[in-house]
């Protein structure tokens, strides 16, 4: 690709831009019902598509951590058909116009709901990923540029067409989503460099992709950082209640950003903790604190942590086990080595969950309950594009509200400051 390619590109974008509805127009509710029906009508070529990607992952020797990325199903259509109903449903309310406000000699001032502009989404191996970035965004007026990995470039030009087909269907311009086709590591440094024309980077994947865009762009990033996310087990917890936490917050996405990679059990429950997970589940390695390793009874499942598993995602069915002396060292621990994702507690000494609210800093703190419970629709927060660590703007769940900014308008009714102050 070359450059006057990705300037025709931009072009495209930012005339899309221009040319967009503001949001709340009725053709965006009506964009999300065409992608939902055109997603359905083509599935069987989406899934074509994606048979080949997954066979070229496959020939590769790819993980099957991998594979499961970016694999799709029939299941994966009803999933992203109802995303689509669910965010038309919620347009009304994401978009309606604030408060108004009455200041100075009688003047109002109300906030109008604004597109952010042109967003660019570099995202890995995860096709649902292009969906979610061509339906949150453009729903509320904003335009997508969407980058995903090499990995699913099948899919991709499959998914583009349909978006095209479904923006045209709707009424809206073209450009206001691009699938790129081109996944190669010069087009994105080239897009980084365009602060001119994009409004907001959003980075979808590993901790190395997160970190290359907010070191290598001047562009305002919306990131979530890597899942390094841990559980703690205090000697007043439940130990039936925390094994079914733990699993369920490893075992049902194991690859997933708000799924737990260490569990921190304080020293007087860790071997039973330990135990009662490998009695409970057989479909999970365990990586166990070596001060722990001549206590646990002897499983083939369990090898002992070494140092470099600490602030590790695992991105597979393991689950690391440290013993801490109590909430102070848990701590300290997930201080060192947290990625301020998503951090629990296990406990049922109401004062050690209110230290560890106090005293752990992550975009969600979990008091007795699973990590996957940090998920926009979980937490009645509606669609999500992403989770934000960020400090500005969002941090958690970066929903419909989240994609947009707004104006002020003031209706000054005739009034003026003057240099006398207020008149």
């Amino acid at each position: 690709m070359t450059e006057q390619t990705i300037d025709d590109i931009l072009a495209g974008a930012a005339s899309a831009r221009d040319d967009a509805p503001p949001p709340g127009d009725e053709r965006y509710a009506a964009y999300c019902g065409e992608l939902a029906a055109r997603l359905t009508k083509h599935w069987d070529a989406v899934l074509a598509a994606n048979a080949t990607d997954v066979a070229r992952a496959r020939e590769r020797g790819l993980p099957d951590s991998l594979l499961d990325r970016l694999g799709l199903a029939e299941a994966h259509l009803g999933t992203l058909t109802a995303l689509a109903e669910r965010t038309r449903v919620l347009l009304p309310e994401a978009t309606a116009a604030g408060e108004t406000r009455t200041g100075a000699g009688g003047i109002t001032a109300r906030k109008v709901a604004k597109a952010l502009g042109v967003l660019l989404m570099i995202y890995e191996a995860r096709p649902t990923v292009t969906v979610e970035g061509a339906l949150l965004p453009v729903a509320v007026g904003n335009v997508a540029i969407l980058r995903g990995g090499n990995e699913i470039a099948a899919t991709n030009r499959a998914l583009g067409a349909v978006i095209t087909e479904s923006l045209a269907a709707a009424g809206l311009p073209e450009g206001m989503a691009t699938v790129l086709a081109d996944t190669d590591r010069k087009l994105v440094r080239q897009l980084l460099a365009r602060y001119d024309v994009i409004d907001a980077l959003i980075p979808r994947g590993s901790p190395s992709l997160i970190d290359y865009c907010r070191t290598s762009s001047a562009i305002p990033v919306i990131a979530s950082g890597g899942g390094v996310n841990h559980l703690y087990v205090d000697r007043s917890a439940d130990l039936a209640l925390a094994v079914e936490i733990a699993l369920d917050s490893k075992l049902t996405e194991p690859t997933a950003c708000n799924t737990v990679e260490m569990l921190l059990a304080h020293q007087d429950i860790a071997v039973e903790l330990a135990e009662s997970l490998l009695g409970r589940a057989e479909d999970f390695a365990l990586r166990l604190d070596p001060a722990l390793v001549d206590r646990v009874a002897a499983s083939p499942r369990c090898q002992p942590l070494e140092a470099h598993d600490d602030g590790r995602e695992f991105l597979d069915r393991t689950l690391g086990l440290r013993a801490v002396a109590g909430p102070a060292e848990a701590v300290a621990h997930i201080r060192r080595h947290g990625s301020r994702h998503t951090e629990g507690v296990v406990a049922t000494d109401r004062a050690v969950a209110d230290r560890f609210l106090r005293d752990v800093d992550a975009a969600a703190l979990v008091v007795n309950g699973s990590m996957r419970l940090h998920d926009g629709p979980t937490m009645g927060l509606g669609p999500e594009l992403s989770i934000s660590t960020g400090r500005l703007h969002v941090r958690g769940p970066v929903g419909l509200s989240a994609l947009l900014t707004h104006s002020w308008a003031i209706e000054g009714r005739g009034a003026i400051r003057g240099s006398g102050g207020e008149r």
